[in-house]
């Protein structure tokens, strides 16, 4: 059974920086495409960015050139580091795991970004 839990989140002020992690088992991680997700109050959860088991990344417009998503597949881990942030990315971060159009989910970390 695959089991994703994030870590990581807290709050930052404006302009500074948080890096999540979510760590993966029950999988054979690196055969599985993985990405962050956020969801807001009154907004749809959205992708932020995924990396394909092959290494290929995808952001989202809103925070090209700001986040980067990276993993480690010697420690089961995928990672978003998130620099500049903005009030508007106050939202839950999901950790995603999906292969042969099957997803698994994380709990959800909570990054709040204000002053």
């Amino acid at each position: 059974q695959v089991q994703l839990v994030e870590s990581g989140g807290g709050l930052v002020q404006p302009g500074g920086s948080l890096r999540l992690s979510c760590a993966a088992s029950g999988m054979i991680f690196r055969l599985y495409d993985m990405g962050w997700y956020r969801h807001a109050p009154g907004r749809q959860r959205e992708l932020v960015a995924d990396i394909t088991s092959g290494g290929s990344t995808n952001y989202a417009d809103s925070v090209k050139g700001r986040f980067t998503i990276s993993r480690d597949n010697a420690k089961n881990t995928v990672f978003l580091q998130m620099n500049s942030l903005k009030p508007e990315d106050t939202a839950v971060y999901y950790c995603n795991a999906k292969r042969y159009s099957k997803d698994s989910w994380g709990q959800g970390t909570q990054v709040t970004v204000s002053s």
